[in-house]
């Protein structure tokens, strides 16, 4: 699709010069202009991005974005925790982009050899223990999770954020008592939002998305547990040249002011 809009593209523009050549060439960077802008909006196709959980509004806008700026570009999502996601890509899941939660995730894909190139960190997050709006369960802290008063919900171990909150309780020297562990962050933000759960270990990007349903705590230990974010075109991708505009997207400084107002940190 991209070569045939080329080829037209280079058609039209001879056409111009030549019809700028009989009438003087008076206005040559108006259609060098035109036709460079055209070139730029083509379409890109359907770019399929795997993307973790917590990236899910940021990566939305950005996807949206994309398609504007090259009409009848589509960008189709899926966000799942990022372990899940791994294991979809290295069983052969057709994807064109894969931005992990956490650098050992995608070491499992770069290891399988479904990697085009060398990953790069885009952002880091961090954790933010979230409650319900009012906070009714008065939590303070992470010593809080360790009191089976409490309904509690945190991430599954095997996930980035699980093994993020597992650092944290680690370094704050508290052994937690959840109710549930959830498959990825927006489940255990879940239960929060639904008052299901007194509190819960997020990323503070979720607890910024969640907006008045959600309050987010911070805590010292959260500095113990930062993810680094990587995102990698992947081997396999059926669109490369899709994969590689919208990767390219992401590490712009238009793709890091949407990610900052997140609520993510610059690496």
């Amino acid at each position: 699709m991209r070569t045939r809009a080329g080829a037209v593209l280079t058609a039209g523009a001879l056409l111009w010069l030549s019809l700028a050549g009989c009438g003087g060439g008076d206005q040559p960077g108006d259609g060098t202009a035109s036709s460079a802008g055209s070139a730029s909006a083509a379409s890109l196709g359907t770019v399929t991005v795997l993307a973790a959980a917590s990236l899910t509004e940021a990566f939305t806008t950005l996807g949206e974005q994309l398609e504007k700026d090259h009409p009848g570009t589509t960008v189709k999502f899926s966000f799942a925790a990022s372990s899940e996601l791994a294991t979809q890509i290295t069983s052969g899941a057709p994807a064109d982009v894969f931005a992990s939660a956490s650098p050992s995730t995608m070491d499992q894909v770069v290891q399988a050899g479904a990697a085009a190139g060398d990953p790069v960190v885009f952002v880091r997050n961090r954790l933010q223990i979230a409650v319900p709006a009012g906070n009714p369960a008065d939590v303070a802290g992470l010593a809080d999770f360790a009191t089976t008063d409490l309904k509690v919900a945190l991430c599954a171990p095997e996930v980035p954020c699980g093994d993020a909150a597992d650092r944290a309780f680690d370094a704050a020297g508290v052994t937690p008592a959840p109710d549930t562990l959830e498959p990825d962050v927006k489940a255990v933000l879940s239960k929060v939002s639904l008052g299901e759960v007194d509190a819960a270990l997020v990323y503070r990007t979720d607890v910024i998305a969640a907006g008045d349903q959600v309050e987010g705590i911070d805590f010292p230990e959260a500095g113990d547990a930062v993810n680094d974010y990587p995102i990698v075109v992947l081997a396999d991708s059926p669109n490369p040249e899709g994969a590689t505009a919208f990767a390219d997207l992401v590490e712009s400084p238009k793709g890091a002011a949407v990610l900052q107002k997140a609520g993510f940190e610059q690496p």
